[in-house]
């Protein structure tokens, strides 16, 4: 059984928000008003952090991805009264929305703040609601929502290669953002695969994993840039 992860080498983001776009169109995630956006009620499954390391003249500015960790030790699964929210077999921290009542103790118990709350009916411009990806469901009022490191697309290698009679590849499985990358900062795949890049990347002496001691065991590993 795979353990899907993440690395991402923040040497090579350039701050494009490729990612970002990716994960919003793939995923149906609703925009917010300037007024929402305001109120801190936007909607994002994936955001770019900007970190500034130096002092001026050597200031040097990084972007760091931010989007659920899928913990192996998942703060949010714990509170949930629902059980809205788990972690599966294969290490994906999922959601499951008809369940969520919007308590959201999950968002409270995550310190990686990467949980949005839908304030409001989803709507989306005329314009773009012939592009809502069908494989995805439209989340409604009330619900958290999260990275789900793209799921469906998970589900949709799985069927393909049942019907070809064969095992998944694990390169055939990959999240948006990763596929979106012009920079290749980021890869994806089975971490207990060796010879996998995200293992690789994963042991690099630059690899850190945000707050780790707080024992959540994040699977989302980022490469620090060089000096």
């Amino acid at each position: 059984m795979p353990r899907w992860g993440m690395a991402i080498d923040l040497d090579r983001c350039t701050g494009c928000q490729a990612c970002v776009v990716a994960c919003k169109q793939e995923n149906n995630v609703p925009f917010s008003t300037p007024a929402q956006a305001d109120q801190g009620r936007q909607i994002s499954w994936l955001y770019l952090q900007t970190e500034i390391e130096g002092a001026y003249p050597h200031v040097q500015v990084r972007f760091r991805p931010m989007l659920c960790q899928h913990c192996d030790r998942p703060p949010c699964t714990f509170v949930c009264p629902t059980s809205a929210t788990y972690k599966n077999e294969e290490g994906l921290v999922a959601q499951i929305y008809p369940r969520c009542i919007g308590c959201r103790y999950c968002a409270n118990a995550c310190p990686y703040s990467v949980k949005s709350f839908n304030y409001d009916e989803p709507v989306w411009p005329k314009q773009l609601a012939a592009s809502l990806n069908k494989d995805v469901s439209v989340r409604y009022k009330g619900v958290i929502e999260k990275c789900t490191f793209c799921s469906h697309r998970l589900t949709r290698a799985r069927e393909q290669a049942a019907a070809e009679g064969r095992a998944l590849r694990e390169e055939e499985y990959q999240p948006a953002c990763v596929q979106a990358c012009p920079a290749n900062a980021m890869v994806f795949g089975d971490l207990d695969n060796p010879h996998s890049r995200v293992a690789q990347w994963s042991a690099s002496p630059r690899a850190e994993r945000l707050l780790e001691d707080l024992g959540t065991k994040p699977k989302v590993t980022y490469l620090k840039g060089g000096v």
